[in-house]
């Protein structure tokens, strides 16, 4: 009898460790860059996604011409795109790709120089999804049915001016408040029925979507504007500091990382990256140089190295690791080209403009890809997102994958 139940502990104990090694199943994917705001996904990638990332499309969907990334919660993704002079909302069943709802409203192209449509990424909270298009049309919808709750047209009821290429940015959502990346300073709306809270002057904004820190004085907001990189007190829209940085035609797109008191900011056409100390209230410049040129898509911070795409759509573009500390550059890969990258934990997904996905540790020693594949045509620029086990990639024209391994 002794024998029987010793053996049975052992049994037991053995289903645990068998447990404790496998994957992840991983979890949701609510908003842009991710559950910590930060691209990284705390999901394990299996063995056979390192031998074969480009794993099985299980689906693929048309959601029509945009940049706008995934939101997953649950199993359902949303995202959207524009078709025949409208942008939709999509709401997909992540098992087999089905349509559970959509929303189409009137809305500008808006290809100037581009293809155009929406590049803000739904997000997703409380059984809601909050849209804000390109235009200024902000929506709140039920997330079971698509019933719209409330909805705002900010060009006319908060008089914001729209920038070059539109609202990009996509909504962050904190306690009850909804942050945007309208006027020079961000804007604050109640997530219960859409109220202006707070906003700041018709300046432009920047594309980069609104990251919640903590700093010395309390709760803040990061953002950009076409002219400079700040900080903003979230209860009040008061500005705590900013930080000049002029970007050609005001693209200040890639979102800031913050470590501790220090901030990492880039841009592209050639304008560099700097860190920046901001304990204080004041900013000061540790370093700066063009090392790491962020058009779009912001980098990664993963242990004390930065991950990032250098170069601008338009030439040729590389995949770069940067020390935090020193912005000194550990390593060039130039066989990706343009494109944008996802972390799973310790390993890099990089994305390239052509629609091939690699793999590789996140390490300062170099660029080791333990596989790659083919996933998509056209012109991927999009950031990709890993969610229960699945990851979901689109193009410039809407095809969407999912693809698992």
């Amino acid at each position: 009898m002794k024998s029987t139940a010793l053996t049975f502990r052992i049994s037991l104990l053995l289903l645990w460790f068998l447990f404790l090694a496998l994957p992840s199943p991983g979890g949701d994917w609510p908003h842009w860059r991710g559950p910590q705001r930060n691209g990284i996904s705390d999901e394990v990638l299996p063995a056979e996604a390192l031998r074969n990332i480009g794993g099985k499309v299980r689906w693929k969907i048309e959601a029509g011409i945009g940049f706008a990334s995934c939101s997953v919660v649950g199993d359902r993704l949303f995202t959207t795109g524009h078709r025949d002079g409208q942008d939709t909302l999509f709401c997909v069943n992540t098992g087999d790709g089905s349509t559970l709802w959509k929303y189409s409203f009137p809305s500008d192209l808006g290809d100037k120089f581009y293809e155009g449509g929406p590049g803000a990424t739904p997000s997703v909270k409380d059984g809601r999804v909050y849209l804000l298009s390109k235009w200024g049309d902000l929506f709140c919808f039920q997330a079971t049915n698509g019933k719209i709750l409330w909805k705002k047209q900010l060009r006319d009821e908060a008089e914001v001016r729209v920038p070059t290429w539109g609202f990009n940015g996509s909504p962050t959502l904190v306690g009850d408040t909804i942050f945007l990346n309208v006027g020079s300073a961000g804007m604050a709306l109640r997530q219960s029925d859409g109220k202006i809270l707070w906003k700041s002057d018709r300046g432009d904004p920047g594309y980069s979507t609104p990251l919640p820190v903590e700093l010395d004085s309390g709760q803040g907001l990061l953002l950009s504007n076409g002219k400079a990189y700040l900080a903003v007190d979230r209860e009040t829209g008061r500005k705590l500091w900013s930080h000049r940085w002029i970007t050609r035609y005001g693209v200040n797109a890639a979102d800031p990382i913050m470590k501790n008191s220090q901030v990492f900011i880039s841009s592209g056409y050639n304008k560099g990256c700097a860190l920046l100390e901001t304990s204080g209230g004041k900013v000061e410049t540790l370093w700066k140089n063009k090392n790491l040129r962020n058009q779009f898509s912001g980098s990664l911070l993963v242990g004390d190295f930065l991950y990032g795409i250098d170069g601008d759509s338009n030439e040729k573009a590389s995949l770069r690791c940067l020390d935090w500390k020193t912005g000194a550059v550990k390593w060039d890969f130039d066989q990706c080209g343009f494109g944008s990258l996802v972390a799973v934990g310790n390993q890099l997904l990089v994305l390239d403009h052509g629609g091939t996905l690699w793999v590789a540790p996140a390490s300062p020693e170099g660029f080791q890809p333990s596989s790659k594949g083919k996933i998509l045509d056209g012109k991927c620029w999009t950031v990709p997102v890993v969610a229960h086990g699945k990851l979901y990639a689109r193009n410039s024209d809407g095809t969407l994958v999912c693809v698992s391994w």
